[in-house]
């Protein structure tokens, strides 16, 4: 049974930084009007197309010591980066269903698992976009959202409380939008609005919501404070949306728990 617990988690580790991987070479892809899923990877300082050998996640990157094989430039720690957090969120996510498939069959919390790693993929991509470039989009969170509603109803969620989450977050953000004119968030956070509640449903909206507040205040306080920002400097708030996302689908009834316990004073 050891055995089988520490190859279940490798095996999810190992598709994590795959996961990864994909994500990384999507956000180029798509910034750059390449084909994001048909497309070969390459380079992309001398856009030579890689090799199998290239792209094995963390592995090649030592194996090629941090540099492209063909024109010797340096490779992003953020690749590498991108692939180990991945990999560690989905054997985190193996763990959390491991003892249902243990006890009541693999089929059920199989099912769940597979939808969390593609959310992770989704919110991922989301997170790095927004980062880099400060744009949250609609091709990929409105197909997202359909996705996410029907999967979700597929396994037993109720369609009122996924509904109720969107429109709470979604009008959250809509309701700034309007009131500002767009100058505090763009539309993309509606729309992330709306993929968080048909993802997490009302509760985790709610707890999600309030954890991208708070840690991107702490975020901004500390880029403030070491002069990287200004205080009216963008935020690309869909990456602590996202990141809050992740955390919630991985850790919602402790979120939830310690919330009673707060409101309980």
């Amino acid at each position: 049974m050891l055995l089988f617990h520490h190859m279940f988690s490798l095996f999810f580790f190992i598709l994590g930084t795959c996961i990864g991987s994909f994500v990384n070479a999507c956000v180029w892809r798509v910034h750059n009007g390449k084909n994001w899923i048909m497309g070969r990877s390459m380079c992309p300082e001398c856009h030579h197309y890689l090799g199998i050998l290239d792209l094995i996640p963390l592995v090649s990157f030592f194996f090629l010591r941090g540099r492209c094989r063909y024109c010797q430039k340096k490779i992003a720690l953020e690749y590498f980066g991108v692939e180990l957090v991945c990999g560690i969120l989905a054997f985190l996510f193996s763990l959390r269903y491991l003892d249902g498939m243990l006890g009541a069959g693999m089929e059920g919390p199989l099912l769940f698992l597979m939808r969390d790693l593609l959310a992770l993929g989704v919110l991922v991509f989301i997170f790095l976009y927004d980062l880099k470039y400060y744009l949250i989009l609609d091709k990929i969170t409105l197909p997202s959202i359909v996705f996410f509603f029907f999967v979700n109803i597929f396994l037993g969620f109720s369609w009122g409380d996924l509904l109720l989450g969107a429109a709470i977050a979604g009008g959250f953000f809509a309701l700034q939008f309007i009131i500002s004119r767009g100058r505090w968030i763009g539309g993309g956070d509606i729309r992330m609005g709306v993929l968080m509640g048909v993802m997490l449903g009302w509760k985790g909206t709610l707890v999600a919501l309030a954890l991208s507040y708070w840690t991107g205040a702490l975020f901004g306080i500390l880029l403030i404070a070491l002069g990287k920002k200004q205080l009216s400097s963008a935020v690309p708030f869909g990456t602590f949306l996202s990141a809050a996302t992740i955390m919630v689908l991985l850790w919602e009834s402790r979120f939830l728990e310690l919330w009673g316990q707060f409101i309980a004073g």
